[in-house]
């Protein structure tokens, strides 16, 4: 599967990521919907054991399934891919809460384009919602995982500007073709 068309976009909770999606989805490309949303929407139909409040661990083992066949889906698609958080995300949760090899497991086998860009923390546009319960400093704290989660990795991180959705939509959009045209 090529995968050097599959872009992340990764970062902090509520910084803004989802919005971008949406944007790049708006100009025409593939976007990918964050596991952990879709993951939560499901759970309220059912069981909710996966609820990342009743079982952060389980949640972040579905996170890692769903990542998995998103891929695999996403294989079928022409053109930029952009995921709302990935494989890499839920690795670093799971590896973060059991201590499991969960970064070198998925991380090395399972690649995406070389550059992933970063939301940083935005408090000003933070919000909690009933898909994300959780405050600011644990929002925080993933994002600093994150930051070293993904050169770990051997990816080349972006942080990206704290700026309106079209600039910051033109900004992935920029660096991508820098990088094509190797001028990045």
């Amino acid at each position: 599967m090529e995968t050097n068309r599959f872009v992340l976009i990764s970062g902090c909770s509520g910084g803004g990521k989802s919005t971008l999606l949406a944007e790049l989805g708006r100009r025409g490309f593939t976007t990918v919907e964050e596991p952990g949303r879709r993951i939560v929407a499901q759970e309220r139909l059912g069981d909710g054991l996966a609820l990342p409040w009743v079982s952060e661990t389980e949640f972040a083992r579905r996170a890692i399934a769903l990542a998995f066949a998103d891929r695999t889906e996403a294989s079928v698609a022409k053109g930029w891919v952009f995921f709302d958080r990935g494989l890499i995300d839920a690795a670093a949760a799971l590896q973060h809460l059991t201590g499991e090899p969960a970064l070198a497991r998925f991380g090395q086998a399972c690649r995406y384009h070389s550059r992933v860009f970063l939301t940083p923390p935005w408090p000003e546009i933070y919000v909690t919602d009933h898909e994300r319960r959780h405050g600011l400093d644990a929002a925080i704290a993933e994002y600093q995982r994150l930051l070293g989660a993904y050169p770990a990795l051997g990816y080349a991180v972006i942080i990206l500007p704290k700026v309106g959705v079209i600039e910051r939509a033109d900004c992935v959009l920029a660096a991508l073709e820098s990088e094509r045209r190797g001028q990045f």
